[in-house]
């Protein structure tokens, strides 16, 4: 039996409260640190300053001196902290074969690689069962005399690794969502730009020779397709039209496509014969794309006096005119290489063909050719064919067109920018 003022009672007495407080001290502390670390997350302060309070919390609070840090960020994993071990090397792992079995906190040695054995523990991090880091983390002096600080406050270093890595997580998608509307927004005011780059359809509104009827259809929000017409010079007894496909899709091409475009237009005179513009247009394209790229281009002036159409086709898919009296159908194919293939164009097969009587003309890309639908092989351009020989004027040929192939959104079998430039001719 103990009496109240005996040393031993006293002993463990004080020994109990010590503990005691201790783990008050401790509970105070665990609470003001996830304070601290909420109220940063909240702030928005930055990452580094995250893992910096993290890291030294750890190391001079817990006496932690070894930390290691892998996290997913797609498409691979990365370090984003080392503390107390050289980063190098560490750099070839592979977490997802090499941490694959680790579900639960547990030993370092469960990972078998030998450079993992200076640590003591691995805690993974996961969101939604699918491992989003790896943290290693080992004692600042190896063995100590009783109960290790990183065993003896595990959970806790498990609860704010976590409260970290998913703070840290949610910054990279807010970041990356946020970089998605910017780029959505900067590809909306590239559309809107590309679009005032071609001409409406009212160019020739009063002009009893031709009726002119666009359709483009981008793939993504810009593309690489273009199309262009109008008066050639002052007189308007010349017109000229054109449509033209860049190799590929997206900004890069519709880039290109709008330094096509400019080049065009500068160059572009009643006095410039087709074969030596196709040649500039040439040479300004090898340059502009360094090779990596091309463009196939059929253009066309046509003289409303002569009833001539001059024309040339650059490697782009042959348009089809129909002569409404005669119920022929011919395809424009003479020309040459498409613009860019090649440093120097030699040899350009300029055609010319006299429009007698009234006929209507389709241009148009290979985002038409190459649709199907039902297995069908040049389902496009069948559409096209069937379409053209009727004596339906351009607008209600195009409409029936649009209409028969579906274009649209909500069309799943459209791969590339769309574009189709109709033509009446009126004898």
């Amino acid at each position: 039996m103990l009496f109240n003022n005996s040393p031993l009672y006293i002993f463990i007495m004080s020994s109990k409260k010590t503990a005691s407080l201790d783990r008050l001290k401790f509970s105070n502390f665990k609470l003001r640190t996830l304070l601290n670390i909420t109220r940063a997350i909240n702030n928005n302060s930055p990452v580094d300053e995250l893992l910096d309070s993290y890291c030294n919390l750890l190391r001079n609070e817990l006496n932690i001196g070894k930390l290691l840090i892998y996290i997913y960020q797609k498409p691979d994993w990365k370090i984003i902290l080392a503390e107390g071990i050289n980063a190098f090397d560490y750099q070839n792992v592979k977490p997802e074969d090499d941490f694959s079995g680790v579900t639960d906190i547990d030993v370092a040695m469960v990972v078998k690689l030998e450079k993992f054995k200076l640590f003591d523990f691995i805690i993974p991090v996961a969101q939604d069962n699918n491992p989003l880091a790896y943290v290693f983390i080992g004692d600042f002096e190896g063995e100590q005399a009783g109960i290790s600080p990183t065993i003896k406050h595990l959970h806790f270093i498990q609860t704010l690794t976590n409260i970290i890595i998913v703070a840290i997580e949610n910054k990279r998608l807010i970041e990356e969502n946020m970089q998605q509307e910017r780029i959505k927004q900067e590809m909306e005011t590239a559309a809107q730009m590309q679009n005032m780059l071609v001409p409406k359809a009212d160019v020739f509104a009063n002009d009893k020779n031709i009726e002119v009827v666009p359709f483009y259809f981008p793939h993504y929000d810009v593309g690489g397709d273009y199309y262009d017409f109008d008066y050639l010079g002052d007189t308007h007894e010349e017109m000229f039209f054109c449509i033209a496909d860049v190799s590929g899709k997206g900004m890069s091409a519709a880039i290109l496509m709008s330094n096509f475009q400019a080049s065009l237009k500068a160059l572009f005179t009643p006095e410039m014969k087709l074969t030596d513009l196709v040649r500039r247009l040439n040479s300004i394209i090898v340059k502009n794309s360094n090779g990596e790229r091309f463009i196939t281009l059929f253009i066309g002036r046509y003289n409303f006096k002569t009833r001539i159409l001059k024309y040339i086709n650059a490697g782009h898919n042959a348009p089809v005119i129909y002569d409404k009296i005669t119920c022929e159908s011919n395809y424009l194919t003479l020309g040459c290489t498409g613009i860019g293939m090649l440093d120097e164009i030699n040899h350009i097969d300029e055609g010319e063909i006299f429009i007698a009587n009234n006929s209507k003309m389709l241009c148009f890309t290979d985002g038409v050719v190459e649709l199907e639908k039902d297995g069908i092989p040049d389902y496009g351009q069948k559409v096209v064919e069937s379409n053209i020989a009727t004596d339906l004027s351009i607008k209600d040929t195009m409409h029936a067109i649009l209409k028969e192939l579906d274009i649209q959104r909500s069309n799943l079998a459209l791969f590339d920018d769309i574009t189709i430039l109709g033509i009446d001719f009126f004898a």
